[in-house]
């Protein structure tokens, strides 16, 4: 049960972090090779959010690995598709057909039997 909620904690870290990714590049502007360009990403705070977001999901995948059998803990960062689902509907407001949800179901499944 604590791989599990180990796991939980690691992918909503992954999902935070590519939201945060996905904010950070939509506020970025047109790419151009000009220190101008690289000073202002210094004040995007979603590249900040997305570093701690991705750092935390990093330490604590490592305290999985070290402590539980890889076979077990590796399937389970799946569910952070399950969390990018989620995240595509609530904070990008995206249309997600009946189809993908089928494969979150299938993914949460899977999740549900590497855990037994």
């Amino acid at each position: 049960m604590r791989l599990i909620v180990l796991a939980i904690i690691q992918s909503v870290l992954l999902c935070f972090g590519q939201v945060f990714l996905k904010l950070a590049l939509e506020k970025m502007g047109t790419f151009a090779w000009k220190s101008s360009f690289f000073l202002a990403q210094l004040t995007n705070w979603w590249w900040l959010g997305c570093g701690v977001c991705y750092g935390s999901a990093a330490v604590l995948w490592m305290h999985i690995l070290k402590n539980y059998p890889f076979s077990r803990a590796y399937p389970l960062i799946s569910l952070s598709y399950v969390f990018g689902m989620i995240a595509a509907v609530l904070v990008f407001h995206e249309t997600v057909p009946a189809t993908r949800w089928v494969g979150v179901l299938l993914i949460m499944a899977g999740c549900y039997f590497v855990a037994q």
